[in-house]
């Protein structure tokens, strides 16, 4: 077999598709090879993620060591180099998308040496004990297993300390102190040192990405969807970009249509001075988007040309992970956009008005859609008074019980009730929730968080970055804009508006017609073809 392929501008696409080198690295494969700006790469096949015996350890080593030196040959950088240092990011990818299921680790190859190299080569100090901070924390969860909540405290501690909302009001000065603190931290749990070779740090991050496969809430996952668990994951090395630098850096989430209407137009959350993980963990509210494109304004238009050039590549709407640094745009990754049946049917009708689909290719797309149960429903007049108003991720309305976990979820909805998870923030732990439940509200994360995808995936009502919401899981109860609601008591959502309201409400029923009438249409003349 082959160890690995490299993902270069240029270089042709692996033979074997998707189910060989995953749907990440197949598609980063695809965009490099037509001249779309993506970071150099390689990628460790699936196979890899069913390889146990002894000799694939040295098999794995020169595979990496091999792939390493073609980044550098490309970036010009060395990889734990005391200048000119290569960082790269760890990246999952299964054959099939699983969002925010599997695993990733970041700024991988910092240590005590190159993150000096780093403040040498960007000038830039600020970004750089920001990344290896970010290193030490992500890596302390995804391979060395460690728990989350001791390095959470220390964040937690910096900001009142600092009297800072966020990270990202954090100096240099106070992310090196935090840093050392977590170095500490990690020492003190594992009890080793964390790793300072960028070689070990990477072979071992590399393992703990093939083994998220396994992880509960992608089994789950698989199991919800059908997935095939013997497939594996990919595991994609790729030169590290910096949305995290400052000025005119930042990273982002697009889908090339709303996966919630099927609207033509540019669906994104961004956050200024942030890593991909900032934007997709669901863990901080997205601001920055109406600032894109008042501080960014050919980025913004380059990004309305990507969204063009990435539906005429693969031929279908799709969900683009990017990064900005300094001003210059990269693509990390594009994947087929999870959507609303009512979405699909929009999108699938306009993509053949625009020529960009035939008749054939779009009713494959929606073979698997139950079209007369494709519906979109509003509730009926007089409202009560609104407690909130939240961003919305997934359509439709929904009245049901309040739950604050997913193990409530599961209690409540055995009586048959409809239930709404009300959480702090959207996380893909919640995927047995999710999937039960009939809505969910979230007072942080944003639109195009992976949990936020699940959800509108699943058909799901969906608000999240809701301010008014407070949670307190001792008395099990919630606060939405001063009133008080406990766990089990009735409230609704309207995915169409964002708001929020008490008790149960009367929901309306709506049809999308025209897409219907367009699908009809389509049939007939399919099949006065086959009997002509």
């Amino acid at each position: 077999m082959v160890d690995f392929y490299p993902i270069l501008l240029g270089t042709a696409p692996s033979k074997g598709g998707a189910p060989e080198v995953g749907n990440k690295a197949w598609n980063l494969m695809r965009m490099a090879q037509i001249g779309l700006p993506v970071p150099p790469a390689f990628v460790l096949p699936t196979a890899w993620c069913q390889r146990t015996q002894p000799e694939d350890e040295a098999a794995l080593q020169q595979a990496l060591s091999q792939g390493i030196a073609r980044l550098e040959t490309a970036t010009g950088l060395v990889f734990g180099a005391a200048r000119h240092s290569l960082l790269v990011s760890v990246r999952s990818g299964a054959a099939v998308s699983m969002p925010g299921m599997l695993e990733t680790v970041l700024n991988v190859g910092l240590n005590t040496k190159t993150v000096e190299a780093l403040i040498l080569q960007t000038g830039n100090p600020r970004l750089a004990w920001d990344s290896y901070r970010r290193l030490v924390q992500g890596y302390a969860e995804v391979v060395a297993g460690l728990p989350t909540a001791p390095f959470d405290t220390l964040v937690a501690a910096t900001l009142k300390q600092n009297d800072a909302e966020s990270e990202q009001q954090l100096d240099h000065r106070s992310l090196r102190t935090l840093t050392k603190e977590m170095l500490d931290c990690y020492c003190t749990l594992a009890g080793s040192a964390f790793p300072e070779d960028p070689q070990e740090q990477l072979a071992t991050a590399v393992a703990g990405v093939f083994r998220s496969w396994h992880a509960p809430k992608a089994v789950s996952y698989r199991r919800l969807n059908g997935i095939d668990e013997q497939g594996g994951t990919a595991v994609t090395i790729q030169t590290m970009v910096f949305g995290n630098a400052g000025g005119k850096s930042g990273s982002g989430v697009g889908f090339t249509r709303n996966p919630a209407t099927g609207a033509r137009e540019l669906y994104f959350d961004f956050q200024f001075n942030a890593q991909g993980e900032d934007v997709v963990a669901g863990r901080h509210s997205m601001h920055d988007n109406d600032r894109l494109r008042l501080a960014l304004p050919s980025t913004w238009e380059r990004l309305n040309d990507i969204c063009h050039e990435l539906e005429a590549l693969f031929g279908d709407a799709q969900d683009f992970e990017f990064t900005v640094q300094s001003g210059i745009l990269f693509l990390l990754q594009a994947r087929r956009a999870k959507r609303t049946n009512w979405a699909a049917l929009e999108i699938a009708v306009d993509m053949v008005e625009e020529g960009l689909l035939t008749p054939a290719e779009a009713l494959k797309q929606l073979n698997d859609i139950d079209l007369n149960a494709v519906v979109r429903t509003s509730f009926a007049p007089p409202m009560p008074e609104t407690l909130a108003v939240a961003q919305v991720a997934g359509m439709g309305v929904t009245s049901g019980v309040v739950a604050l976990d997913s193990d409530a979820v599961k209690r409540l909805s055995k009586d048959g009730a409809p239930v709404i998870l009300v959480r702090r923030e959207t996380a893909t732990t919640d995927i047995e929730g999710m999937a039960l439940a009939a809505g969910i509200l979230t007072a942080s994360g944003g639109r195009t968080s992976h949990a936020a995808v699940v959800a509108r995936h699943l058909g799901k009502v969906c608000l999240v970055a809701c301010p008014e919401l407070e949670i307190d899981l001792e008395r099990r109860q919630c606060k939405i804009g001063g009133t008080v609601v406990n766990e089990g008591e009735l409230l609704s959502l309207d995915g169409n508006t964002g708001t929020v309201y008490p008790g149960s409400l009367t929901p309306l029923i709506e049809r999308p017609e025209r897409a219907l009438a367009a699908i009809a249409r389509w049939r007939q003349d399919e099949a006065a073809v086959i009997t002509s």
